[in-house]
């Protein structure tokens, strides 16, 4: 059997309760299944354990369904995400997958470098959020999928349309920069520093 997998990142710092919720539902479970995901694999924190203990059990109960996905996940990953990340490129006995992720920097990156189907779920609980700008842009740049926690499954299907045309990061070099002015005129920018 094919595998397909959908890797879920909350990130190392903050808790991010409502997107381990939001792809926990019976409806998102079932776009995943519609979709031919096998596996889904959530990367949940220091407080998100006991979230998917919960719904096992409610699966095991009757209370929840997991539609035929195969449910497993863990807290952190001291050596980064980057093998869990890597799974859902497609491979022999593989079908490419998707990662869905919080709106952080770092973790944006990592998925935009090894070049796998990357949908953003800003935290919008954030205090001075800079999570939803960085989503916005990036999306609208074809690098990924900006996601709605209420709409995780109208996401999946942008990233199919997503995989046909990614763009690859980092971005190629279009020449040389226009003002001359190269790394430093854009930190002095940046910065403040105006001539």
């Amino acid at each position: 059997m094919t595998q397909r997998v959908c890797f879920v990142t909350i990130g190392a710092t903050a808790a991010f309760d409502q997107l381990l919720e939001a792809v926990l539902t019976s409806e998102f479970l079932q776009t995943l299944q519609a979709s031919g995901y096998t596996k889904l694999v959530l990367q949940y924190g220091e407080n998100g354990h006991s979230l998917l203990e919960t719904f096992k059990a409610n699966v095991v109960s009757g209370h929840a369904d997991n539609h035929g996905i195969d449910i497993s996940g863990f807290d952190f990953n001291k050596s980064g995400l980057g093998q869990e990340m890597s799974s859902v490129k497609a491979a022999k006995d593989r079908t490419e997958g998707v990662v869905i992720s919080h709106a952080g920097s770092g973790s944006i990156l990592d998925a935009m470098r090894i070049e796998v189907p990357l949908i953003v779920v800003p935290n919008t609980s954030l205090l001075h959020n800079h999570q939803v700008d960085l989503a916005e842009e990036l999306a609208k740049q074809g690098y990924l999928i900006h996601g709605h926690l209420n709409d995780l499954s109208a996401a999946l299907a942008e990233s199919d349309i997503l995989r046909k045309k990614k763009q690859t990061w980092p971005p190629q070099n279009r020449g040389a920069d226009p003002s001359g002015r190269g790394l430093a005129g854009v930190m002095d920018d940046e910065m403040g520093f105006y001539d």
